[in-house]
């Protein structure tokens, strides 16, 4: 049976990492040779690049920390000034399947892109029985119904979709995630992302407003781009007591352009081929640099192979946590297998477990 790996703290077993016990493929370290002069990556014909396997000795090794804009700060205070600070306006729009613990229902929110939002809403059918909240961020192939199995029976919950991701919410922003993802990088301001991230605190709001008493205890849980959106989010907004980010995107982007990928990081690169002059913008937009301000306990779950998000971006997201942290080690990350689905279900386990232990379990 494949085990995941979880740390206390910082210390690791790297032998619960193996397939079937055995010892992954120790592979190098990508080089980043290849990188122009003016930070341009070049196209890397390798075809077996996005599959490469990180010795897990180099990942648990802390890269230099990324250079960070000197207003980073600012810019995401004042953001958060703007679109996380207030009241947000929204209404049932459709009633879900109950399930045998929760009424769920379908949701329109006004999302800080000054359109429409979706958001799934989990509230347990006694009320008096909410002792936790969750936020749940998704994937770039977004979200048509809640992550049911995700929500624990005391814990009221709100899965929002991102602004474009939602197929039957009209947006501004273009639903294809290689689109989407270079939606507006022109300029800080407006790109993609940033409204993806306020809208995190958007929909905390709208379940504090739903169920209070989630407050006492809010969550967030978020794989991929959702966890990659959770870390640049969860810095600024003090509401929120811990998270989980599972193979965490948009993690060191100064590593992540030097490899292909399968993901939507691709696009990126292929972009600032063409658009150099957008680089500057990702370094406001880097889910390691914010995770330097996350203090809250969190828990990382990062892949040793992973072909669409760079394992080395995933790791120094948790290598840049500066509360208390834990780390999960995948075997993989988005494979689309019965191994990728085992490492699915492992980490979704471990992260359900991760926000249901007591607080002093973490000090």
């Amino acid at each position: 049976m494949m085990h995941i790996l979880q740390s206390l703290c910082d210390h690791v077993n790297d032998a619960a990492l193996c397939r079937g016990g055995r010892r992954p493929r120790a592979a190098p370290v990508a080089s980043t040779a290849h990188i122009h002069r003016k930070g341009l990556p070049a196209v890397n014909q390798d075809p077996h690049e996005e599959l490469t396997e990180y010795a897990l000795s180099a990942l648990l090794t802390p890269r230099t920390s990324p250079a960070e804009p000197a207003d980073f700060d600012r810019f995401w205070e004042s953001t958060f000034e703007e679109f996380g600070a207030g009241a947000v306006a929204w209404d049932v729009s459709a009633e879900g399947e109950p399930t045998a613990t929760h009424r769920v229902v379908e949701i329109r929110f006004r999302s800080s892109a000054d359109e429409q939002a979706t958001a799934y809403v989990m509230v347990p059918h006694d009320e008096k029985a909410i002792r936790r909240g969750l936020v749940g961020g998704h994937g770039y192939g977004g979200r048509t119904a809640p992550d049911i199995d995700r929500v624990p029976a005391d814990t009221a919950a709100i899965f929002p979709c991102a602004p474009g991701t939602h197929a039957r919410t009209p947006s501004r922003f273009p639903a294809d995630p290689d689109a989407h993802v270079l939606a507006g990088i022109a300029h800080r301001d407006t790109y993609s992302h940033r409204f993806a991230a306020a809208d995190i605190w958007r929909a905390a709001t709208v379940l504090l407003d739903i169920a209070p008493a989630a407050g006492a205890a809010l969550d967030f849980s978020g794989g991929s781009f959702g966890g990659g959106i959770g870390a640049m989010a969860l810095p600024w907004d003090r509401r929120f007591r811990r998270a989980v980010l599972d193979v965490p995107s948009f993690g060191d982007h100064a590593v992540r352009l030097t490899r292909r990928c399968t993901g939507s990081g691709e696009s990126v690169r292929q972009h600032l081929r063409h658009h150099p002059e957008a680089r500057p913008v990702l370094d406001y937009y880097d889910a390691a640099i914010a995770a330097r301000r996350l203090r809250l306990p969190a828990l990382v779950s990062a892949a040793a192979l992973d072909p669409a998000v760079d394992p080395r971006g995933q790791f120094a997201v948790y290598h840049a946590l500066t509360g208390p942290r834990r780390l999960s080690v995948r075997a993989n990350g988005h494979l689309d297998s019965p191994n990728g689905a085992r490492a699915d279900a492992l980490a979704l386990q471990v992260g359900i477990d991760f926000l249901a232990l007591p607080d002093d379990r973490l000090a």
